[in-house]
C-alpha cells in the first residue's frame, strides 16, 4: 500500500485491512461458533491486529453490513442508487465522518482537490472552513478571492449553501458544495456573530429575532482558479508604529508545498534592508502542511532541534520532527501574532518557539486542533484522511482541544479583528469605509512591536556594558635626571612611568 508524502497536519503511517462483499444475497446469519474466527487482519505496515473489545464481534458486524447492503439492493425501490460502489462509498464516508470533523473518505474527486491544494492551485471560494461546536465556520477567506470580495470574514458561520442547510452537513460535503467548475455561480446565507468571539447560531436562539436577523447575510459569488501565495505583506514598519527600530513583518496565510520558499525570500528582502527585529503574524492562519511548519519553526532553531512529535496507538505513530538546518539560521529577536483562528501548523510553530523561548507571542489563545491527518492513498485514485495521532510541543504539551496560549495577551473585539482583516485590501474598501477605518490602530501589532523594542533595548544596553572600557592613554614618561647614572644599572624610562 502507498503512502501520501502529503500529509495535512501531520502524517504517519497506517494500513488498512480489506473485506470482500459477496455479489449474491446473503441469508441470515447463522449462531455464533463456539471458537470466533480471528479479527481481520490489518496491513502489515499497522502493526499487529486489535483485538475486538468484549461483544464487539468482528465476524457477526461484518455480516450484518454485508446483509444490509444485499438487501438495499434487492429491494430498494430506485434501482439506479443500489450499485455496490455507490453504497459502499456511502458507507465508507459515513464511516469514516462519523470519528471525528477531520477524518473523511476521499473519492477520486477529493482526493484530486486535496492534492491541488497542497501544490497551492484550485477552483473554489478561496474560504478557508472547518466545523466548530457543530457549526461549519468561515476561518479564513483567502486575500483576492472571490469570498474575500464578497466581504466574508474569519468566524462567519456558513447557514445555505445555495438553498441547502448545513445544519449537520459534514467538512467533507460543505468542502464539496463550495468548490465547482470556474464561472460557476454560488450563493450562501451567513451568520455573523455580534462583537463577540465565536458565538455558535445556537446560541444566538437568545438574541432577540431582529438582532438574530440583522446578523445574517446572504452573499453570491462566482467560482475562479484560486492561486495561493501563502506568504504576504512583508514590509519594514512605519516609524509610527516601530519608531527608530527597523523592525520587519511577514504574514503567513497557511502552510503549503511553496512556503518555506516564499518566507526565505521575503526574510532576504527584509534583511537588505538592514531589519534588527522580526514580527510574524500567524492570525487566521488555518495550518496546511506540516513538513511546511517545520521548516519555518526551523528557520529560527539550531539543525536537529525538535519541533515537535507525535503519538498514537501505534509505534508508527510515535514520531519526532526536527529542523533541517538546511537554512540560515535566523538570529533576530522574533514576535508571534497569533489568535483564536490559528490552528494546526500555526500552533506547531507557535509551540515550538514559545517552548524554546525563540520567540514571544502575542494576542489570544490558538483555536485547539492538534490532531494528526494522515492522507492514505488506497490505490485507484481514492484514500482516506483519518486521525491517527496527536501532536505535542517540545515540552510535551497537548494542543488538541487547548490550544496555545500567548506570553502577552492582547485581546480585541470581533469587529477590531475584522478592521485588522479589511485593511489588508484597502483598495477594495468604498469612501465610507475608509472613514470609518481612519485612525485604527492594530493593538496586537503594536504590542508585539513594544515587545520588540523593549529586547533591542535590553540587547544594546547588556551590549554596552559587556563591552571593555577604552584603554587610558600612556601618559608622558617621566624626564630621567641629568645626574649620569652607571651603565649597569641603567633602567629603561619607560619602566619609570607610574602605571595607567
Amino acid at each position: 500500500m502507498s503512502i501520501s508524502p502529503r500529509l495535512l497536519a501531520c502524517g504517519l503511517f497506517l494500513g488498512l485491512g480489506g473485506v470482500l462483499w459477496g455479489q449474491a444475497p446473503v441469508p441470515a446469519p447463522a449462531p455464533a461458533p463456539a471458537a470466533a474466527p480471528a479479527a481481520i487482519p490489518a496491513a502489515a505496515d499497522s502493526g499487529a491486529p486489535v483485538p475486538p473489545a468484549p461483544g464487539d464481534d468482528s465476524y457477526q458486524t461484518t455480516l450484518l453490513f454485508t446483509r444490509v447492503v444485499e438487501l438495499i439492493r434487492q429491494d430498494y425501490v430506485d434501482e439506479g442508487k443500489i450499485g455496490y460502489r455507490d453504497l459502499i462509498y456511502a458507507a465508507l464516508k459515513g464511516m469514516l465522518s462519523s470519528l471525528d470533523p477531520h477524518s473523511q473518505f476521499l473519492d477520486e474527486d477529493a482526493f484530486a482537490e486535496m492534492q491541488r491544494d497542497t501544490k497551492g492551485e484550485f477552483t473554489g471560494l478561496g474560504l478557508i472552513v472547518g466545523v466548530k461546536d457543530g457549526s461549519l465556520m468561515v476561518l479564513d477567506a483567502l486575500e483576492d478571492t472571490p469570498g474575500y470580495r464578497a466581504g466574508i470574514l474569519a468566524g462567519d458561520h456558513i447557514l445555505k449553501i445555495n438553498d441547502t442547510s448545513t445544519d449537520k452537513m459534514s467538512y467533507d460535503a460543505a468542502k464539496k458544495m463550495l468548490r465547482g467548475k470556474r464561472g460557476e455561480k454560488i450563493r450562501m446565507t451567513l451568520y455573523r456573530p455580534p462583537d463577540k468571539p465565536q458565538t455558535p447560531p445556537a446560541a444566538a436562539a437568545t438574541e432577540s429575532d431582529a438582532a438574530v436577523a440583522q446578523n445574517i447575510f446572504e452573499v453570491e459569488m462566482t467560482r475562479e482558479i484560486i492561486r495561493v501565495s501563502t506568504v504576504k505583506d512583508p514590509k519594514v514598519l512605519p516609524p509610527e508604529i516601530a519608531g527608530d527600530d527597523l523592525i520587519g513583518y511577514i504574514r503567513i496565510e497557511q502552510f503549503g508545498e511553496n512556503t518555506s520558499a516564499e518566507f526565505d525570500k521575503a526574510y532576504d528582502d527584509l534583511q537588505k534592508q538592514g531589519i534588527r527585529a522580526l514580527v510574524v503574524d500567524l492570525r487566521n492562519n488555518p495550518g496546511g502542511l506540516i513538513d511546511a511548519a517545520v521548516d519555518i519553526a526551523g528557520v529560527f532553531l539550531p539543525p536537529s532541534t525538535m519541533v515537535v512529535s507525535t503519538q498514537g496507538r501505534t509505534d508508527d505513530s510515535h514520531r519526532e520532527y526536527r529542523s533541517h538546518g538546511t537554512h540560515p539560521q535566523i538570529t533576530l529577536p522574533v514576535a508571534l501574532l497569533i489568535n483564536g483562528f490559528s490552528a494546526s501548523g500555526s500552533e506547531i510553530v507557535a509551540g515550538a518557539l514559545q517552548d524554546l523561548h525563540r520567540a514571544t507571542l502575542v494576542g489570544e489563545t490558538t483555536f485547539g486542533k492538534g490532531s494528526v491527518q494522515s492522507v492514505i492513498n488506497l490505490g485507484d485514485g481514492v484514500g482516506i484522511r483519518l486521525t491517527t495521532a496527536k501532536y505535542y510541543t517540545p515540552s510535551h504539551r497537548v494542543i488538541n482541544e487547548k490550544g496555545v496560549d500567548p506570553d502577552i495577551a492582547a485581546p480585541i473585539t470581533a469587529a477590531e479583528d475584522r478592521t485588522v482583516i479589511r485593511l489588508r485590501s484597502p483598495q477594495l474598501l468604498t469612501a465610507a469605509e475608509k472613514l470609518e477605518v481612519k485612525g485604527f490602530h492594530d493593538t496586537q501589532l503594536e504590542r508585539a512591536v513594544t515587545a520588540l523594542r523593549g529586547i533591542l533595548i535590553h540587547a544594546d544596553r547588556t551590549k554596552s556594558t559587556a563591552a571593555p572600557a577604552p584603554a587610558s592613554p600612556m601618559p608622558a614618561p617621566t624626564p630621567v635626571p641629568s645626574t649620569p647614572v652607571p651603565s649597569t644599572s641603567a633602567v629603561p624610562a619607560a619602566a619609570t612611568a607610574p602605571a595607567p
